[in-house]
């Protein structure tokens, strides 16, 4: 079984950046397809970005596209977000969640951008 955490979250100006942190233990990650997604308040989680566990593929929401990256460290065992150009609308809790057969989810990071 996989055990996530999350890190990285805090408060930023819009225009700032932030590198999210999903560590995992119990199981390594170089099988585990990895996404990040986040919940603002009263909408619904949706998928952020995503990567494969194989050939590296990798996938970004509209949203985000042009401004997060999504990277992967098998070697750590942690796969990362960086977040650039924050805007407001960014400001959410961030879930990372690893997919083989079953999912793992973290608890969670929040992320508020304000000025």
């Amino acid at each position: 079984q996989v055990q996530l955490v999350e890190s990285g979250g805090g408060l930023v100006q819009p225009g700032g950046s932030l590198r999210l942190s999903c560590e995992a233990s119990g199981s390594t990650l170089d099988d585990y397809a990895i996404g990040w997604f986040r919940q603002a308040p009263g909408k619904e989680r949706e998928r952020v970005s995503f990567i494969s566990s194989s050939d590296g593929y990798t996938y970004y929401a509209d949203s985000v596209k042009g401004r997060f990256t999504i990277s992967r460290d098998n070697a750590k065992n942690t796969v990362y977000l960086q977040m650039n150009s924050l805007k407001f609308e960014d400001t959410a809790v961030y879930y990372c969640n690893a997919h083989l057969i079953e999912d793992y989810w973290g608890q969670g990071t929040q992320v508020t951008v304000s000025s």
